[in-house]
């Protein structure tokens, strides 16, 4: 008798036929997924460095700090990206496949066999359309954060390690520099969103007889270049929003020292 795929993953997790480094794949998106969720978490329980001169933490952004809330400002606002990046398509198949090997990865068996779908506390996947809506919002405040990184305590008024209020100038660091490349790169995921391209482009089978059909087609045309690369984007944009946080967190402990370019 012949041993087929199907044989092969109903007898536990983990039998496959595969010869490949299959497993490289799963544990490298839990190292590092596991590793960004803990210094995220730490960064945001510390509560200090955050702000250098006109840099804010994109953890942080938007800033604000009532005085009923007890903890870390941080966790006013991390609880947007988390739940849109927990909930993205992407993400989803990716700690699926890490975390809950389910399936570790093609063609490998896994503890379950019966498939029941994103069912019981996994329906709450659903929400993903509206915590775009706030995605794209949180895009558009880090824009503004690094409209606000070019403007530079006048040199001899304020100290420009310090978030101190006073006249302001024109200037560009390499902070300012990072922290635009995240916005780019953190742009372009939320806006190769899937749930955007459906938003722009899906529901209807006709352009030419919708309203706006031409526009929504170029829009949906758009969307989807960016969409076929979508895990790109959301592998680098997690790196650079750890990185831009590295960076201006060295240079309010006086580790590295910011080069002012303009």
């Amino acid at each position: 008798m012949t041993t087929t795929v199907r044989d092969i993953r109903e007898q536990g997790l983990g039998r496959t036929l595969r010869r490949d480094a299959w497993w490289m794949a799963p544990l490298a998106t839990a190292v590092v997924l596991g590793a960004f969720g803990i210094y995220a978490t730490w960064v945001a329980w510390i509560d200090r460095q955050y702000q250098w001169g006109p840099y804010l933490s994109p953890f942080y952004s938007p800033f604000f700090e009532p005085s009923w809330w007890p903890l870390s400002p941080a966790f006013l606002i991390l609880w947007v990206p988390l739940g849109f990046r927990a909930t993205c398509y992407y993400y989803r198949k990716a700690y699926y496949r890490a975390f809950f090997m389910d399936p570790p990865a093609c063609a490998v068996g896994e503890a379950r066999h019966a498939y029941k779908g994103e069912t019981a506390l996994f329906v709450l996947q659903n929400v993903h359309r509206f915590f775009l809506y706030l995605a794209i919002l949180l895009v558009f405040i880090l824009a503004y954060d690094v409209v606000l990184a070019t403007r530079w305590p006048v040199a001899g008024v304020a100290p420009a390690g310090e978030a101190a209020l006073g006249p302001r100038e024109f200037g560009i660091g390499v902070g300012t520099v990072v922290m635009a490349v995240n916005v780019v790169l953190l742009g372009i995921y939320t806006f190769s969103c899937h749930s955007l391209r459906h938003l722009v482009g899906g529901r209807t089978d006709c352009y030419s007889c919708t309203t706006f059909g031409r526009t929504r087609y170029r829009l949906w045309r758009g969307v989807t270049a960016l969409n076929e690369q979508h895990m790109l984007w959301a592998w680098t944009s997690l790196f650079s929003v750890g990185l831009t946080d590295v960076y201006i967190r060295l240079c309010a402990a006086g580790v590295i020292t910011d080069l002012r370019l303009l």
